[in-house]
């Protein structure tokens, strides 16, 4: 468990792109919203599921993008420092996320 020190010096991969992933999260907002309404307007079903493609494919591309730079930071910065342990452990996580990325 990481102490308040450790949190405060550690920073995530992804915070050099956080705009960027928020800009994301913030057009996927509205696509799921997009889709709602086509719901409500009774939309043509195919076309519905055209747009839950692509709302897919864009929580997908932010997704493959965190595990990124989980990677080229988390997993890097644990090995660069030569604790097997903590490298495994990052690791193990990578592979865990990518098993419940696989699966959805």
């Amino acid at each position: 468990m990481s102490t308040q020190s450790e949190a405060a010096v550690q920073q995530h991969g992804y915070i050099t792109e956080k705009e960027q992933y928020l800009q994301r999260m913030k057009r996927i907002e509205g696509q799921a919203r997009g889709i709602a309404k086509m719901i409500d307007d009774e939309k043509y079903c195919i076309d519905i599921l055209t747009q839950i493609s692509a709302l897919t494919r864009a929580i997908q591309g932010v997704a493959t993008g965190l595990l990124d730079d989980h990677l080229k930071h988390c997993v890097l910065d644990a090995a660069k420092l030569g604790d097997d342990a903590a490298a495994r452990a990052k690791i193990q996580e990578a592979t865990d996320a990518i098993n419940r990325l696989v699966r959805s």
